[in-house]
């Protein structure tokens, strides 16, 4: 199984490893069980900016 969400993210241009500790921190932080459709890796959208490039 996380083979294939590792997988995924490649195929949705996401960085696996920040993915998946972001997503984590996130249901640990209390996000909406009944908004977890947005931390799947295609409908994933970083919010913070990666350091060292340009916004």
């Amino acid at each position: 199984m996380i083979a294939s969400l590792i997988e995924t993210c490649k195929l949705n241009n996401v960085e696996p490893l920040g993915y998946l500790a972001d997503v984590l921190t996130r249901i640990v932080n209390g996000h909406p069980n009944s908004q977890l459709n947005e931390l799947l890796p295609w409908a994933y959208i970083t919010r913070q900016p990666v350091l060292g490039t340009a916004t």
